[in-house]
């Protein structure tokens, strides 16, 4: 199962490459969708949210969290992975009334998260 996972990150590195922001319609629907209410469509925690978790949601635009990235390039689509059913819904969207339905992960989906993720961290100051 490691090497599984192992090869998927390397499959994210090699198409991250060959997917354009333009192309990447679905990155930002699903960052949009599943995202934001914590993370800000900044992805500077600022969404309405973001100061509801303990702890709470973290600044991904930080110098800490792109060398975390860099490090690490599966590190936001292991976070995904590791909620259980990938369903994104913590417990802090459950006690504040945000309903955000179960979502049947592609793979596609994972790069293109990735992605549109990574391309708006890199551009941040």
């Amino acid at each position: 199962m490691k090497t599984v996972f192992i090869a998927f990150l390397g499959f994210l590195s090699v198409t991250q490459a060959a997917t354009s922001v333009a192309e990447n319609a679905n990155g930002k629907r699903l960052y949009t969708q599943r995202c934001a209410v914590c993370h800000g469509a900044d992805i500077k925690a600022t969404g309405p949210l973001a100061n509801k978790s303990n702890p709470p949601t973290p600044d991904l635009t930080t110098s800490a969290f792109k060398q975390r990235l860099k490090d690490y390039p599966g590190v936001i689509v292991s976070s995904i992975i590791l909620r259980p059913n990938g369903n994104l819904i913590p417990k802090t969207l459950q006690d504040n009334g945000v309903k955000i339905a179960p979502h049947a992960w592609s793979v596609e989906d994972f790069r293109d998260l990735h992605q549109y993720m990574s391309e708006v961290i890199a551009k941040s100051r």
